[in-house]
C-alpha cells in the first residue's frame, strides 16, 4: 500500500507544482510549492498532536473558539506542550485547512473547475501565519531551527502574478489542491510524505540545470555514499555533511542504519539552508536531533570542536576559495604544509572533513576526477594523506554525466583514520558502459551497478577490469597519482 500511495502522492504533488510552472523558473517555484507542503505538514502534525491531548475533554482542536475562557485555557495548555514536543505552535484558525477553505471562497469542491473570481483574499493572513510559526518558537530551544524558515516565500512577488488579486488566485488554487491530499500522517510507520518531498526535490533538480548541483545529490550517488559510511554499523552517534544542500544526503545515511542520534550540516546558500531544515523536520527528525548552520564551511566552520562517526559530502566541484595564508595555522590545514590552491577547493574540503572525522568513523566525498592526479599542492596533500597518515581506504570512479548541470566524470574517495587494510588502497572503476544505463541525457547507475560497487568495496574483491587492491609502494612509485586507469586495466580486449 505505501509504495502505491507514494506514487500517487508524488504525481499529485508534481501536478500541483505544474500549476505554478507557467509563472516562473523551476528553482523559483520550488520554494513556494515545497514551502506550502511544509506548512500543510506542520498544520496536520499540530492538529493530530492537539486532538490527542484534547481527547479526554471530548473536544476537537479545530472547534476551539479562542475568545472563550475555556478556549483560551485549552490553547495555552496545548501551546506549552506543543513547543516542548513539536518545537512550534499554530492556532486553530491558522491551520492549513482553515486557510485553504477561506481562500476557496464560493468555489465548488472540484478544484479543476476552480474559478479565480470566486476566491477570498488570504494573502495577508497567510503571510502573517508563516511569520507566526517562526514567532511561536522565540525564546525556545527550537528557535534557531525555525528562524526565517519561510523567508523565500514572498507572497507579494510579481512572479506569482502582476496584481495582488492574480497572486491571491494562484495561491488559493494551490492551497485548495493541496488541501485535497491526505498525507496519512497518522500512519507514523509510513514516510510517504518524506519520500514524496525527496521526489519533488529531485524533479526540481532535473529541471534546474546547472543550479541543481547546489542543492541536490542524485539518489543513486547518495545511496553509494550512505552505504559506504554505514558499513558494519547498525547505529550512528552522528552524521555530518559540510556542504549539505537540501539535507537529502544526511537523510539517506539514516535509511541505512537502525538509528542516527544526531544530524549535523552546514550550507552556504540561504535558500537551500531553509530547504534542508524543512526537509529534516518533514522527515520526522526532532528539532533537538539536528544542527544545520548557514555559512561558508571552509571560511567560517560552525562545528569546529566536534568529531563525527560518519561524514558524507558532495561539495561544489573545483570551487574557488580564499586559500588565505592565515589558514596555514588553522588546525584543519596546518599539519599538511600546503593549502589547496585558491582555484580548486577540493582538497580543502577533504582536509576539513578529515579534521572532523572520529577515530572510528568513515568519510566519503565526491570529487572531480582531476583531484586524483593534479600536481602541485594537491599532489603534496595526497602524498601526506597516503604516506604520513595512510587514511585513504578506497577510490571509486563513477561514470561521466550522472550529476545535474555537469557532464564531467567524478569519483568517490573513502577515508578512515583506523583502517582494517592498511597496506593497500582499493581502486574500483565503475565508469565503464557496462556499469550504467543511459536515460535521456543523463547516465544512471542501476540497482545492480550500485550493489556491485558496494559489494566490491565491502569485500575488497578484485575483479578483472573493475577493481584492484594496490599496495602503497606501487602508489608511491606513481608519485601519488591516483588516476584509476594506472591501477585498473579497463581496456576491453579487441576481438581478433
Amino acid at each position: 500500500m505505501s509504495e502505491d500511495y507514494k506514487r500517487i502522492l508524488e504525481q499529485q504533488l508534481w501536478n500541483i507544482a505544474n500549476t505554478l510552472r507557467g509563472k516562473m523558473n523551476a528553482d523559483e517555484f520550488r520554494d513556494y510549492i515545497l514551502g506550502f507542503i511544509f506548512y500543510k505538514y506542520l498544520s496536520e502534525k499540530m492538529n493530530i498532536f492537539a486532538d490527542e491531548i484534547l481527547k479526554q475533554d471530548n473536544v476537537k482542536f479545530r472547534d476551539i473558539t479562542p475568545k472563550t475562557v475555556d478556549g483560551k485555557e485549552f490553547i495555552e495548555a496545548i501551546k506549552e506542550k506543543a513547543l516542548e514536543k513539536l518545537g512550534y505552535f499554530l492556532r486553530p484558525e491558522e491551520l492549513f485547512t482553515e486557510v485553504a477553505k477561506r481562500g476557496k471562497g464560493d468555489n465548488e469542491d472540484d478544484v479543476d473547475k476552480f474559478d479565480e473570481n470566486k476566491t477570498n483574499f488570504i494573502l495577508e493572513d497567510l503571510q502573517k501565519i508563516l511569520i507566526n510559526i517562526q514567532l511561536s518558537t522565540m525564546g525556545t530551544d527550537s528557535e534557531e531551527d525555525y528562524e526565517n524558515l519561510f523567508e523565500d516565500m514572498d507572497l507579494n512577488s510579481s512572479k506569482l502574478g502582476k496584481t495582488p488579486e492574480a497572486r491571491n488566485a494562484i495561491i488559493a488554487k494551490v492551497l485548495s489542491h493541496l488541501d485535497k491530499i491526505d498525507f496519512k500522517l497518522e500512519h507514523t510507520e509510513l514516510d510517504v510524505l518524506g519520500d514524496a518531498y525527496e521526489y519533488l526535490i529531485g524533479q526540481f533538480a532535473s529541471g534546474a540545470g546547472k543550479k541543481a548541483g547546489e542543492f541536490y545529490t542524485p539518489q543513486q550517488v547518495s545511496k553509494i555514499l550512505a552505504k559506504i559510511v554505514t558499513t558494519g554499523k547498525q547505529k550512528l552517534k552522528s552524521v555530518y555533511d559540510p556542504t549539505c544542500g537540501s539535507g537529502s544526503l544526511l537523510l539517506r545515511v539514516a535509511r541505512e542504519v537502525e538509528d542516527v542520534s544526531n544530524f549535523y550540516g552546514q550550507e552556504m546558500n540561504r535558500t537551500t539552508y531553509n530547504l534542508a531544515r524543512m526537509n529534516m523536520i518533514l522527515h520526522g527528525v526532532h528539532y533537538r536531533q539536528f544542527d544545520i548552520k548557514q555559512d561558508d564551511t571552509l571560511e567560517h566552520p560552525q562545528h569546529i570542536d566536534k568529531q563525527f562517526e560518519a561524514i558524507v559530502a558532495n561539495p561544489p566541484f573545483s570551487a574557488q576559495w580564499s586559500a588565505n595564508p592565515l589558514f596555514t595555522s588553522d588546525d584543519r590545514f596546518s599539519q599538511y604544509g600546503r593549502l589547496a590552491p585558491s582555484s580548486k577547493a577540493d582538497f580543502a574540503f577533504v582536509q576539513h572533513m578529515i579534521y572532523h572525522l572520529a577515530d572510528n568513523g568513515t568519510m566519503a566525498i565526491v570529487l572531480p576526477h582531476g583531484a586524483l592526479f593534479r600536481g602541485g599542492a594537491e599532489q603534496h596533500i595526497r602524498k601526506y594523506l597516503i604516506e604520513n597518515k595512510n587514511f585513504i581506504d578506497a577510490v571509486i570512479g563513477l561514470p561521466a554525466n550522472i550529476f545535474y548541470g555537469t557532464s564531467i566524470p567524478t569519483c568517490i574517495l573513502v577515508f578512515k583514520k583506523c583502517r582494517e587494510n592498511p597496506d593497500d588502497i582499493l581502486f574500483i572503476d565503475a565508469s565503464g558502459s557496462d556499469h550504467y544505463e543511459k536515460v535521456k541525457t543523463q547516465n544512471v547507475l542501476r540497482g545492480k551497478d550500485i550493489d556491485l560497487i558496494i559489494d566490491t568495496y565491502r569485500k575488497r574483491t578484485e575483479l578483472p577490469k573493475y577493481s584492484k587492491k594496490s599496495l602503497l609502494e606501487e602508489i608511491a612509485k606513481n608519485d601519488y597519482n591516483l588516476n584509476i586507469p594506472r591501477y585498473v586495466d579497463n581496456l576491453k580486449q579487441k576481438k581478433v
